[in-house]
């Protein structure tokens, strides 16, 4: 019995009438920024139309402020490696297709610009570096080897919960020598800071806030005491030692806690659980990674930009410019939609398959580029190769079982739940 098959029917008729949907609507009343198209993985057809019709689009028709959309692979780029014309500052509305609601306009150097964007970011980056990344492979395939020897065989669990957040969570609780004990703390604020009103995840402004007022207290006690003790090798410390860093005011300091959060949790996190989705739903690619483990370090960049776990970033236009032809006026913002850069049909060859084996696969826009790029973005990738390894050492297979259910946002592309089973 081949238990893929109604996940693939189900997954192909959804894909044919979003298509149809797709393209009956007017171009004039599109809203490819709406959260619904991404909890129903419905965005593609979409994007695609945009893609062929209208590269650069001004949406108006949208329950927030009017925006462009920027959605193929060189556009893209022109915007991201432009900071001198599009800003992401937050007090211009940030890097998110809504603005910061008032009360959260929290500045990280991700949201910023330069200089002082560049000087933030430094302080962590030894977090980053070659020689410290091979010391945290030797902790991240002990935890790994870990959480997958307690995985049961012959039954139905949530790879979510049971391996992308577990692995992802304790690498943040090292990454800032959080309380281990209550790191599971470090993934729900992940999940609060970036929850829309309809997500489910908190039931009122009021009660995100005061989940938020709780992680600025609790991180600030961390803060305090690192300021006040020898320097330590995590990202509390190293921003604590820093004179780009020792004296950020309150909201900075939340800003750039809740950027590393995030950034440390969803990306990894997501295409975590996307991996094993993908290779579920391509099975010829899944045959040929268990014949040649070695795939693993193309593997790896192509599920991320498979997944693209940010769909997109924002900028603000710093002035009037141009991109692909469209005049685009100072104070407009300008949306980066990476989960379309990445399916360009320009750029790469079959965009929508998952081919393990892809040429220069690390060509996709997943982790931003210019000063932005992603500054933990190898360490993600050696958490994914890791995993891998590990699970084809145990796992002839993790068989997907049941549909995904997808979070509602455009900006953060992940998983609630990815019901799988290990054969025994």
């Amino acid at each position: 019995m081949n238990i893929q098959t109604p996940v693939r029917t189900d997954k192909a008729e959804r894909m044919r009438r979003a298509h149809e949907e797709a393209y009956a609507t007017p171009l004039k009343d599109y809203h490819p920024g709406a959260p619904r198209l991404f909890q129903d993985d419905t965005l593609w057809p979409w994007f695609e139309r945009l893609r062929k019709e209208e590269p650069v689009h001004y949406c108006t028709n949208a329950p927030i402020e009017p925006y462009w959309s920027v959605v193929k692979y060189n556009d893209i780029m022109h915007v991201d490696t432009n900071h001198g014309i599009f800003s992401s500052d937050s007090t211009l509305g940030g890097i998110s297709i809504r603005d910061v609601p008032a009360g959260y306009d929290w500045p990280s150097f991700i949201a910023m610009d330069q200089p002082t964007h560049s000087a933030q970011r430094k302080t962590v980056s030894p977090m980053f570096t070659p020689t410290h990344l091979d010391e945290l492979a030797k902790l991240i395939r002990q935890r790994s080897q870990t959480v997958l020897d307690n995985l049961p065989r012959n039954e139905t669990f949530n790879f979510v919960e049971r391996v992308s957040i577990e692995l992802t969570t304790q690498m943040l609780a090292t990454l800032f020598d959080f309380p281990w004990e209550e790191r599971r703390k470090l993934t729900r604020w992940s999940d609060v800071s970036t929850a829309l009103p309809k997500s489910g995840i908190v039931a009122s402004a009021e009660e995100r806030r005061k989940e938020m007022d709780e992680c600025y207290a609790y991180m600030s006690k961390l803060w305090n005491e690192r300021v006040n003790s020898a320097p330590r090798n995590d990202l509390l410390s190293l921003m604590a030692h820093n004179d780009a860093t020792r004296f950020m005011d309150p909201d900075n300091l939340m800003g750039n806690i809740i950027l590393l959060i995030v950034g440390g949790n969803d990306t990894t996190r997501n295409t975590m659980t996307g991996s094993v989705l993908a290779l579920n739903e391509n099975p010829e690619q899944y045959d040929k990674l268990r014949a040649n483990p070695a795939l693993i370090d193309s593997m790896v960049p192509e599920v991320i930009r498979w997944q693209t776990p940010l769909a997109h970033m924002r900028r603000t236009a710093l002035q009037d410019t141009e991109i692909g032809g469209k005049h685009i006026k100072k104070g407009d913002r300008v949306v980066m939609w990476y989960v379309s850069g990445n399916r360009d049909e320009e750029m790469f060859e079959k965009p929508n398959d998952f081919i393990i084996d892809r040429p220069r696969p690390r060509t996709h826009l997943s982790f931003g580029f210019g000063i932005h790029r992603c500054v933990g973005m190898r360490l993600a990738e050696l958490q994914l190769r890791i995993v891998w390894e590990e699970m084809l050492k145990r796992f002839d297979r993790i068989e997907v079982v049941g549909e995904p259910r997808r979070i509602y946002s455009s900006f953060i592309k992940g998983y609630e739940t990815l019901p799988v089973r290990i054969p025994g």
